[in-house]
C-alpha cells in the first residue's frame, strides 16, 4: 500500500481526539465503583474489540508458519512481563483519572517522551544532542511545576499527580521490551495487542482473587452504567492503538506525535465546555510549556537524525 500523508494525518487526528477523551471516560465510572473490577471489565472489552481483526489475520495468513512462531523462553518472559506491566498501568490509569483528575492526568501522561528518552539512553546507549537535553530539562521542570500545583515547593507536591507520572514510565519500559519482541518475530502488532490483553486480563483476575473487593466484579457485570463506561473506554483504547499503527504506515512517528501533542488541551476544553469542569491556571501553564518542550524534542530529534555531509 502506497504511503498517503493525508491518510496518516487523518489517522493521527482521530488518535488525538481519542487520547483527549480517554481520561474523561476513565473518570466516568460510577461513584463508588471498584477501580480494579472496572479495569478488568474494560480489558475484557478491549480484548473483545481486538478479536475480529485477530481472527481475520489468522485466516488470511493461514499456512504461513512465520505468522505465529513458537515462543522461545525469553520471548515468552517478555510477553508475560509486559502484559503484567500493561495490566498494572491500566489499573493506575483508572485510579489516577479519578484521584488526580482527568486534566492533570492527561498532562502527566506527556511524560512518556521524557521517560522513553531516559530509558533509551540508559539501556540502549542512545546519546542525545545538547538541544535534546535542554528540551528534556524544560519538560522535567514543567512536570515538577505540575506536581507541585504551581508552587514549585516540594511540600506542595500532589502525590496523585506524581502517581500519574508512573503510568508513562511503565509504558515506556514495556514498549522498549515490546520493540525487541516485534523486531525479533513476525508477530503483527494486533496479535501482540490481543495476546497481551488476554494475559493482562488473567493477571488482573489473579490480583482480584487475592486483593479484590468481594462481589465487585459481579456487581459491575450487572450495572449498566458501569458496563457502558467500561465498554466505551475499552473500545476507545483499542481503537486508538489500531489507528496509531495505521498512521505509522503513512507518516513518520515524529509527525504523528506532533499531531497528538495537544491532546491535554482538548481534554481541558471538553472538561470545561461540555462537562462543567474547572481548570487551574498552573495546569494551563504546565500544558503550554510541556507542549513547547515536546515540539522542541521532536524537532531536535529530527535534526539529529539527518545524515551529515562532508564539506
Amino acid at each position: 500500500m502506497a504511503a498517503s500523508p493525508r491518510k496518516g494525518i487523518s489517522f493521527a487526528l482521530i488518535c488525538l481526539a481519542i487520547l483527549a477523551i480517554m481520561p474523561l471516560l476513565a473518570d466516568a465510572r460510577p461513584a463508588g465503583a471498584d477501580a480494579l473490577a472496572f479495569t478488568i471489565w474494560l480489558t475484557f472489552w478491549q480484548l473483545l474489540a481486538g478479536l475480529p481483526l485477530f481472527f481475520l489475520e489468522r485466516r488470511t495468513s493461514e499456512g504461513d508458519q512465520k505468522t505465529l512462531p513458537p515462543l522461545r523462553s525469553r520471548t515468552a518472559f517478555i510477553a508475560l512481563f509486559t502484559s503484567a506491566l500493561f495490566g498494572i498501568s491500566t489499573y493506575m490509569y483508572v485510579v489516577a483519572a479519578r484521584e488526580a483528575g482527568p486534566v492533570s492526568m492527561a498532562i502527566a501522561l506527556q511524560a512518556y517522551t521524557l521517560f522513553a528518552i531516559l530509558l533509551e539512553a540508559i539501556f540502549l546507549g542512545k546519546r542525545k544532542t545538547p538541544a535534546e537535553l535542554a528540551f528534556t530539562a524544560l519538560l522535567l521542570a514543567a512536570l515538577y511545576y505540575l506536581t507541585t500545583q504551581g508552587s514549585l515547593r516540594i511540600t506542595d507536591i500532589s502525590w496523585w499527580s506524581a502517581f500519574a507520572l508512573a503510568i508513562p514510565l511503565i509504558w515506556s519500559v514495556a514498549h522498549i521490551l515490546l520493540r525487541q519482541l516485534l523486531a525479533g518475530t513476525a508477530i503483527t502488532p494486533n496479535q501482540v495487542t490481543v495476546s497481551r490483553l488476554l494475559i493482562s486480563g488473567v493477571f488482573l483476575l489473579l490480583v482480584y482473587s487475592v486483593a479484590g473487593k468481594p462481589g465487585a466484579l459481579f456487581d459491575g457485570m450487572t450495572d449498566f452504567r458501569f458496563q457502558a463506561a467500561a465498554m466505551l473506554l475499552g473500545v476507545a483504547y483499542y481503537t486508538e492503538l489500531v489507528l496509531w499503527f495505521h498512521a505509522m504506515r503513512h507518516i513518520d512517528v515524529s509527525v504523528a506525535s506532533s499531531v497528538t501533542v495537544p491532546a491535554p488541551a482538548v481534554t481541558m476544553l471538553i472538561s470545561v465546555a461540555l462537562l462543567g469542569g474547572s481548570v487551574e491556571r498552573y495546569q494551563i501553564w504546565a500544558m503550554i510549556v510541556i507542549a513547547l518542550a515536546l515540539y522542541g524534542l521532536l524537532l531536535a530529534g529530527k535534526r539529529a537524525a539527518r545524515p551529515t555531509t562532508a564539506r
